[in-house]
């Protein structure tokens, strides 16, 4: 069996990470975590199309407030836990995290 080394989209990163982030607070948001880890690995076996696992990671995503919402609201908890935003990659989510810690960061 031939897997897919494809990665997720920006969106299911920042969505994993912030689902990571809260799990500590909340156990429904370690559930829900683990459920999107499988169905990524539904996506690498083949089982599932990678559209079906966005459409998923969407609904998610918008019961949270929206891809901006969520990345800003990881932001948020990292600077309170560690006194600072790291997010040095050159992903698509990576440049999306900066640009929004940036805004987020000159309010406070």
């Amino acid at each position: 069996m031939e897997k897919n080394s494809e990665k997720p989209s920006p969106e299911a990163k920042a969505l994993s990470l912030f689902l990571m982030a809260y799990k500590t607070k909340d156990p429904i948001y370690k559930e829900k975590a683990k459920r999107i880890n499988r169905l990524w690995d539904l996506v690498k076996k083949g089982e599932l199309t990678k559209e079906d696992h966005l459409a998923e990671v969407n609904k998610m995503i918008d019961m949270y407030g929206g891809y901006d919402g969520i990345i800003e609201k990881t932001i948020l908890y990292y600077v309170e836990k560690t006194g600072e935003w790291k997010s040095r990659g050159e992903d698509q989510y990576s440049i999306d995290a900066n640009i929004i810690a940036d805004r987020v960061l000159k309010k406070k």
